[in-house]
């Protein structure tokens, strides 16, 4: 890989990150600074790393890694809201999914109960009659 295709690849990672700067860049992707460094040193980021980005991301492996179609894969059977989402989702770091995915577990879990109240009213109901 060439320095321009190294240069490119980090401008294309810090667009899909939504990072400004190498330090930005190193804690989206949940690697080091020096680790970063070193890729840059040795013109070189391994593919495995670049393919479970692409996956982790919903991004395109060649536009990735050569700069060619479009950046997001097409995501069968979502919304054009649920696609938005799914972005902006995987921008995020892996805590902060964690901690949205349990608050949806908990409004999911509130949800089920409040079913169940409504049920047992309107059997608490059939009963008075």
């Amino acid at each position: 890989m060439s320095n321009t295709s190294i240069g490119l690849l980090l401008a294309r990672l810090k667009m899909l990150t939504q990072s400004d700067s190498d330090a930005q860049l190193s804690k989206a992707l949940q690697i080091s600074p020096q680790t970063l460094s070193s890729w840059k040193v040795r013109d070189s980021i391994p593919y495995a790393f670049c393919v479970d980005i692409a996956r982790a991301y919903a991004c395109s492996l060649d536009w990735l890694l050569l700069g060619e179609g479009a950046p997001q894969r097409a995501v069968g059977g979502l919304d054009e809201w649920e696609s938005a989402l799914l972005a902006q989702l995987r921008t995020l770091t892996q805590p902060d999914r964690q901690a949205i995915l349990g608050q949806v577990q908990d409004k999911q879990r509130l949800q089920q109960l409040e079913l169940q109240v409504q049920s047992l009213h309107a059997q608490l109901s059939d009963l008075r009659t």
